[in-house]
């Protein structure tokens, strides 16, 4: 397993960081615990999860799961840097307007001390905001952030779907409370979805924050079944978008053949290349998907790679300004 700092922290994560989003909802319990028993084994020390997986009235159902695992012992608990979220509403809780989406202090220690149960552990490594709430000012927000860093509850803090411009103030409020700030932006980002090359690839890296890439994929896009329809697989729900980029896709499946390598791998082997990415997240529904994705690991591509996946998948044209102005 190859491991990197998480962005100016002294945390050292493992390149691929396990997803755990299908667990419970496409996942069952006995398999999600193979798939982490396994990940341990294979090094992998960096597990993403949020309050809401589950959805819906099963929200939260993920983090009892990998609580569960914790329980077992074994090391568990201490082989893992746990990362989940704060921000959607929880359904069940009591706290009427206050649970709607959003991340006041209020809300922020509740929903902490929630994770906290579920996850059956009294610390988080990473606590990172789902989404922006412009509701709430970066003065309540580093006050609820820092009272959980201070308990020994948070680790570190990250944001997540957040754009360069408020990474940017995030880091400057911070500054000015003396305190650390944000040490990651878990974001969307892919072969196919490449606009956060223009700000907040840029923005982060300045910053010092590692990028963490949710749907590496693109839902399954750049999978290595998207061009086909096998029972079981994702493939058929996403049809209608193999077709509008079905040109793409199977050139970039003839490059893949020539590489020899899958689909997936190679598209996980490209974010792993750029220097601004700490570790895309997977997200497994089987023991077999979670074994074939570690050889992304192994995958070196070379310029001229690079150059046609360039040309396969546009970006951008690199960062802003200069991707659209003199």
């Amino acid at each position: 397993m190859q491991y990197t700092y998480l962005g100016r922290s002294g945390l050292k994560v493992s390149r691929l960081c396990l997803g755990t989003m299908n667990f419970g909802p496409a996942t069952d319990e006995k398999e999600a615990f193979r798939i982490m028993d396994a990940a341990v084994d294979a090094g992998l020390n960096f597990f993403d999860t949020a309050n809401i997986y589950g959805w819906g009235e099963n929200a939260g159902l993920t983090e009892t799961i990998i609580g569960k695992w914790f329980k077992q012992g074994g090391g568990r608990r201490e082989k893992v840097v746990l990362a989940t979220k704060v921000y959607g509403s929880m359904h069940d809780s009591n706290d009427g307007p206050n649970d709607e989406a959003g991340l006041s202090a209020y809300k922020i220690r509740r929903h902490l001390e929630g994770s906290l149960q579920r996850l059956q552990t009294d610390h988080i490594e990473l606590y990172q905001m789902h989404h922006v709430d412009p509701n709430v000012s970066w003065e309540e927000l580093w006050g609820a952030f820092e009272v959980g860093i201070h308990q020994g509850k948070i680790g570190y803090v990250g944001s997540s779907n957040f754009a360069g411009w408020q990474i940017a103030l995030a880091q400057m409020e911070a500054k000015n409370r003396n305190f650390v700030g944000l040490v990651s932006e878990q974001h969307k980002y892919s072969l196919n979805c490449r606009l956060p090359e223009l700000e907040v690839l840029p923005a982060a890296h300045k910053l010092g924050l590692g990028i963490i890439p949710w749907s590496p994929l693109d839902g399954g896009l750049l999978g290595r079944n998207a061009l086909k329809k096998i029972e079981g697989t994702r493939s058929g729900g996403i049809a209608e978008r193999v077709e509008q980029h079905r040109t793409q896709l199977e050139e970039f499946a003839a490059l893949c053949r020539e590489l020899g390598e899958p689909q997936d791998n190679v598209a996980l082997a490209w974010l792993l290349a750029n220097p601004a990415v700490t570790a895309p997240i997977i997200g497994p529904r089987t023991l077999e998907q979670f074994e074939n994705t570690l050889d992304a690991l192994e995958i070196q591509l070379n310029e001229s790679v690079l150059k046609r996946l360039d040309e396969i998948f546009p970006g951008p044209g690199g960062q802003a300004p200069n991707a659209y102005a003199w």
